[in-house]
């Protein structure tokens, strides 16, 4: 028995029974506390001591076979859960409930909840993981080990991982098998270093451009955005079937971040408040976190650092444990963002002590501070004032050890970092992120058939601007090192090899008024055939590697104008980037515009004088192939916009999912030649619309089919219709259903995306296309604030944009 016992529980349970043992002697041997009837009498001093003897052997062996229970895989987790925390002091229950790095967890004698994986190489993780996780199940007293975390969004966050689109490009490519097979690799990569749990994805929507992080979002629509996030879900752990009874080896537990309405601060400033109704609230920016947490079960949901109306997330009854507790029955557990906690005190204002702060997400239910122990460490101090109950610790304890239990913790192997290179940025990773980067890139433009380029006809071709030489990954990257990746020059060249000269020059900086580099830039042009011009902006990346504004080894030194904390008041082009186009464009030359960049731009000067653009968004560390790709034509553009571009900074907000009285009710826009209203010298109509993207190729629409006119509940209609591909190369055409138009007894949107397919059709060649509809798509949130549907007339509405609807039926509600 001695042996199944690891050595510190043995020390530890001989301890206790040592304390007994002298605890009975004690008794014995002072006759004020001696049970009556024992006396010093020889016999009676062995009767009582081979009492002691057994006592303390019965108690040794019930606490050596009930410390083995918590330990066992065979037994249930609920089981287990609650062996183990029947035997934790309060400390170690409130050190469950922290968080540190991997090194610093080898100076904690006791077992902490998270550790964070540092932002170094995968090897240097692995091999910090390893130590991490032997001490603390060797050397701590219990033997927990910790959740490893990492960040995710678009790779793992060490160098030697494959780095992918950022998330606005995944949700451009409309296509969630892409997303699913990219979390898988993400997640294969990182557990091969340690990493138990990402922080990622996210399910905020796209709703201000102003904002840094919109790069770090999937879409602007909450069915978008469900579709894909919860792709990356179980790309990332597993079906939810799957995932509910564990994670299995090479997989990840999620992240939903960030809970709720982050997306939207006022003025577009990170943080600050979002100023939204209930209503809204839970028909836009709960939804697709319901989903997460209810069809692709997801482990882990961070609240958000913003407030609305008044109450930060991190101390919000209402949405931590009203909605995801009570009303969605959420399993999982509560990590706190880094800090959130202590902004209850230091920023939000709403807490006068840290233990008040402390009470707060106590209260509220978020399980986990991260990242420095600064709030929970005042909980001791509450319990014993009898301010907070030990039950509510052990209630968020349990959520944690559960999750622990689930993703089988206790049982994994740790890292091997033998084999650790032969699982990183394997050659069908960096396929993947190509092949996802070329499904992402949006042709906007495209007058007059100037693309795709024919390398046979061209001689030269220019390739300038201060994107056009350099890899930009967006945040949350490792680095921005050229070594990385490829540039756009570099895939260019590559393409090209030395069938066409390539003059390149740098035109400008990324921000700044210096433009002593137009002439070289312009004479770059006239000698050219046609002109690839390279715009956008860089993002932040992560200290060690160039975050806070500092530059890594040979990466560049730009000013970061774009990602966390990186919010605009204007999304014109930054610094001297349009003079420089107009520069070019004044060449004569053929001039194609790629923009590489984290957020869109209001580009109503080049949309009108540019015959060519594409939006690249940051594509990753084979972006440059995947442009080069698709400027020659080897790959035809499938890209659409997840996300609405308005015409001005002065029209945002601007989605396409809005209700009647948001366009106003004159519908007389004007111009400055001719003014008008609603907008005097402008429309309120989008420069380019949510679901927008050109191809190489035309597709017409046809035949729209449903079995029934009449949708009721419980009962699925399916639609059918046929797309034909009338162009001479084979294209992907994303197929668009909107359902809207309908009277509601609160207002709704005129439309919303309900259904989408991606689809790949052979020139001259028709392909049907299916969906299936039910009356809960049609579901919304009455007065009463209950989901309710109500019979009525609706449009059914098949489109290649929001704006552009090309089939319609008229159905009803019943």
């Amino acid at each position: 028995m001695l042996q199944q016992i690891p050595k510190h529980q043995h020390i530890a349970l001989s301890k206790h029974i040592n304390e007994r043992i002298l605890n009975y002697w004690s008794i014995f041997c002072n006759p004020q506390q001696r049970p009556q009837g024992i006396n010093k009498q020889p016999f009676m001093k062995i009767r009582f001591l081979r009492t002691i003897l057994t006592l303390s052997l019965s108690l040794f062996l019930s606490l050596s076979l009930k410390a083995q229970i918590y330990k066992d895989p065979k037994k249930g987790i609920e089981e287990r859960v609650s062996d183990l925390l029947s035997r934790m002091t309060l400390e170690e229950k409130i050190a469950q409930m922290s968080m540190t790095s991997l090194s610093g967890s080898l100076k904690n004698p006791l077992s902490v909840g998270v550790v964070e994986s540092p932002f170094v190489t995968a090897r240097e993780i692995a091999v910090q993981s390893a130590a991490a996780k032997k001490y603390a199940r060797e050397k701590t007293r219990l033997g927990i080990p910790p959740i490893q975390i990492g960040e995710c969004l678009h790779g793992q966050l060490a160098a030697g991982a494959t780095i992918f689109p950022q998330a606005i490009g995944q949700g451009s490519t409309w296509n969630p098998s892409l997303i699913r097979k990219m979390a898988r690799i993400i997640a294969s990569e990182a557990s091969a270093s340690g990493v138990d749990q990402a922080l990622s994805p996210l399910f905020d929507l796209i709703r201000d451009p102003r904002y840094g992080r919109v790069e770090e979002c999937l879409g602007e629509d909450p069915y978008l955005v469900s579709q894909l996030g919860c792709s990356f879900v179980t790309g990332m752990q597993g079906d939810a079937s799957e995932s509910r009874l564990g994670i299995p080896d090479g997989k990840l537990m999620a992240t939903a971040k960030h809970f709720a309405a982050y997306s939207i601060p006022v003025a577009g400033v990170n943080i600050a408040p979002a100023e939204i109704g209930e209503r809204e609230l839970r028909s836009m920016f709960l939804s697709p976190f319901r989903d997460a947490v209810k069809k692709a079960n997801i482990y882990s949901v961070m609240p958000s650092y913003n407030e609305i109306d008044g109450i930060p997330a991190h101390s919000s009854k209402f949405l931590l444990k009203q909605v995801l507790r009570e009303e969605w029955n959420f399993g999982g557990y509560v990590f706190s963002d880094y800090g959130g906690l202590s902004q209850l005190y230091d920023f939000h204002k709403i807490a006068k002590t840290k233990a008040d702060a402390a009470m707060l997400g106590m209260e509220a239910g978020v399980d986990l501070e991260a990242s420095r122990p600064d709030i929970y460490k005042t909980l001791p101090e509450l319990v014993k004032n009898g301010r907070l109950r030990e039950s509510v610790i052990d209630s968020a304890v349990a959520r944690i050890l559960r999750i622990k239990f689930k993703a089988g913790l206790f049982e994994k192997k740790l890292p091997d970092t033998i084999s650790l290179k032969k699982k990183l940025h394997k050659a069908e990773a960096v396929a993947l992120s190509q092949q996802i980067a070329e499904e992402s890139i949006v042709l906007l433009k495209n007058q007059g058939n100037v693309l795709p380029l024919n390398i046979n006809s061209l001689r030269s071709i220019a390739v300038i601007g201060p994107n056009a030489d350099k890899v930009q990954y967006g945040d949350y990257s490792s680095t921005r090192d050229n070594r990385s990746g490829t540039t756009v020059l570099k895939g260019i060249r590559e393409y090209v090899g030395d069938k066409v000269k390539v003059n390149y020059a740098l035109g400008c900086e990324l921000s700044g008024p210096d433009t002593s580099k137009f002439a070289d830039a312009a004479e770059a042009a006239r000698r050219s055939d046609a002109v690839v011009v390279v715009l956008g902006t860089t993002s932040v990346v992560f200290e060690g590697i160039g975050w806070n504004g500092k530059a890594g080894k040979d990466e560049p030194t730009d000013p970061f104008s774009c990602g966390e904390g990186y919010d605009v008041t204007d999304i014109d082009p930054q610094g001297v980037q349009r003079k420089l186009l107009q520069r070019l464009y004044q060449t004569g030359k053929p001039v194609i515009l790629v923009l590489v960049h984290g957020r869109p731009w209001s580009i109503s000067w080049e949309k009108e004088h540019v015959p060519a653009i594409l939006e690249a968004w940051y594509p990753g560390e084979r972006g440059g192939n995947a442009v080069a790709n698709i400027l020659f034509g080897k790959v035809n553009p499938s890209g659409r916009l997840n996300m609405t571009i308005p015409q001005s900074t002065g029209h945002i907000p601007v989605y396409y999912n809005y209700v009647n009285s948001s366009k106003g009710n004159n519908r007389q826009p004007g111009s400055f030649e001719k003014p008008g209203r609603d907008y005097v010298y402008s429309s309120t109509a989008p420069l380019f619309p949510f679901g927008f993207g050109l191809s190489y190729t035309t597709f017409s629409y046809a035949d729209l089919k449903v079995s029934s006119d009449t949708l009721s509940g419980g009962k699925e209609i399916e639609v059918r219709l046929s797309v034909t591909n009338n162009g001479k190369v084979k294209g992907k055409e994303v197929v668009q259903l909107y359902l809207g138009n309908k009277v509601n007894s609160v207002s709704t949107p005129e439309k919303q995306l309900k259904r989408f397919s991606k689809i790949e059709i052979a020139p001259g060649k028709t392909q049907i296309v299916r969906f299936t509809i039910k009356a809960e798509d049609l579901a919304f949130w009455n007065r009463d604030m209950k989901e309710v549907t109500e019979p009525g007339d609706f449009d059914l509405m098949i489109g290649r944009s929001a704006e552009d609807i090309v089939l319609k039926k008229k159905m009803y509600l019943d």
